[in-house]
């Protein structure tokens, strides 16, 4: 009888535990493109996911990660698909600047916070009732441009060739230069666009030759961002080349070789760790990213997939002060989780600083950049 006893409490002290368990669980979706055209930007953020912290505070965190193969549409169905059957509490994801803005008018129905690790800052700007549940893990494309202006202004630049991808990236990069441009003194005198699966710039760069500029913009993400420099540089153009922070990858270095040499970009301090100075409070934590995925991988990682490490030490600051609150699994949960990202204050991550606001959902500031040059086929800080 005694020996039944015991068996009995046994079996409910760990039905308890169990349930207890399964309750302290949270769930976090993951939306990457690690197949198709984004693929570059994709693989590592999905690469990156294992890397993320499993346990916050007093509850596990599962990661339920799925490619969009680089397609918007994709990218919709996946998320509707986390969102009702997972009922997972927040999204990571997903990777194109497309694709992240066609799924915000889902996780704002549903309630659901999503940390977009995404180059333009139209996910987050201008704010909006449906924009407010999306935070975004990288620099806002102004912060990034008012950089390359200043040092365009330094450099007596007074035209200047802007070729964007034709996507929200470009297009809010177009908006973005076009104002800063003019409020410098700087004519743009031409201004063309391309498509990310375009084989060939010829006719939008011989418009750019003929303009004749003092300097180059190209405006895209990914491997976009090398062919209409090296058709320039083909063509003949001699003059500087700039580009966004969205050539920071090794693929950039990799695919323009010579052709991309001199250029100028305003991005993470990720390229160039070894220069930063070790009172730089990122340094540490970057290190730390990049040394566990050289480990796991062979290789050292795209920036890229620091945007989605960057959403893991966001969701661990605001984890356990919305648990306060409510209980994961629950709109309560995931109202008072994007709350707390909303007051996130001097996190130190990868590649800056967030200090995020009801009207600011990146967070950077000038610790987020530094003015980088590519110099003998190398990223070096620009002196």
């Amino acid at each position: 009888m005694l020996l039944k006893r015991l068996i009995f409490t046994s079996l409910a002290l760990t039905a308890v535990a169990l349930a207890v368990t399964a309750q302290a669980q949270i769930k976090i979706g993951v939306v990457t493109s690690a197949t198709g055209p984004i693929s570059l930007v994709g693989i590592p953020q999905k690469n990156t996911v294992p890397l993320l912290p499993t346990k916050i505070g007093n509850f596990t965190v599962e990661y339920i990660s799925v490619d969009d193969g680089s397609d918007p549409t994709r990218s919709v169905t996946e998320v509707k698909k986390l969102i009702s059957e997972y009922n997972v509490d927040a999204i990571i994801g997903p990777s194109g600047s497309p694709n992240s803005v066609g799924v915000i008018p889902f996780v704002a129905d549903a309630g659901v916070p999503m940390l977009a690790p995404v180059g333009t800052a139209a996910v987050v700007l201008p704010m909006t009732e449906q924009k407010k549940w999306v935070f975004k893990t990288t620099q806002n494309d102004d912060l990034i441009a008012k950089a390359l202006v200043e040092h365009m202004v330094k450099a007596k630049v007074k035209t200047v060739g802007f070729i964007a991808i034709n996507d929200p990236y470009g297009e809010n990069w177009g908006r973005v230069f076009t104002e800063l441009a003019a409020k410098n003194n700087i004519k743009i005198v031409a201004n063309e666009r391309y498509q990310r699966t375009d084989t060939s710039v010829t006719a939008q760069s011989l418009k750019i030759l003929a303009a004749n500029p003092d300097a180059v913009l190209v405006a895209a993400p990914g491997g976009a961002t090398v062919l209409p420099q090296t058709t320039l540089v083909d063509q003949g153009y001699k003059g500087q080349v700039y580009q966004t922070h969205g050539a920071a990858l090794p693929a950039f270095l990799q695919l323009g070789k010579k052709k991309v040499e001199g250029t100028i970009l305003a991005a993470s301090l990720m390229l160039v760790l070894p220069e930063i100075a070790d009172s730089n409070p990122s340094k540490k934590i970057a290190l730390e990213y990049v040394n566990a995925y050289t480990k796991m991988y062979g290789v050292a990682p795209a920036t890229f997939g620091a945007n989605v490490y960057d959403a893991g030490l966001l969701l661990q600051r605001a984890i356990p002060t919305a648990a306060k609150k409510a209980k994961p699994g629950t709109k309560e949960f995931r109202a008072a989780l994007r709350d707390a990202l909303e007051n996130t204050k001097e996190l130190v991550a990868t590649q800056g600083v967030y200090n995020m606001t009801a009207a600011d959902h990146s967070g950077f500031d000038e610790r987020g950049r530094e003015m980088i040059q590519v110099k003998n086929g190398n990223w070096t800080l620009l002196k």
